[in-house]
């Protein structure tokens, strides 16, 4: 039997959501160990004077914790 956990984390890019997403998740594997999943919960820009400046996602990520 195994137990999962899901953490949320944010993460944001100068380039694209999606370059957003797989930072996240690749800064989450630095720490986090078994991650089976992510999804994103919510995406949003920031903008000034009419042009998008940077790209941000919040992100749950689920992971099994390890056996004791």
């Amino acid at each position: 039997m195994s137990v999962a956990r899901i953490t949320e984390i944010s993460a944001s890019s100068n380039e694209s959501f999606e370059d957003a997403i797989k930072q996240g998740v690749a800064r989450a594997a630095e720490t986090l160990h078994g991650i089976r999943s992510a999804w994103v919960k919510e995406q949003e820009v920031q903008v000034e004077n009419g042009k998008i400046l940077s790209y941000k996602v919040i992100i749950k990520v689920t992971f099994v914790l390890d056996e004791s």
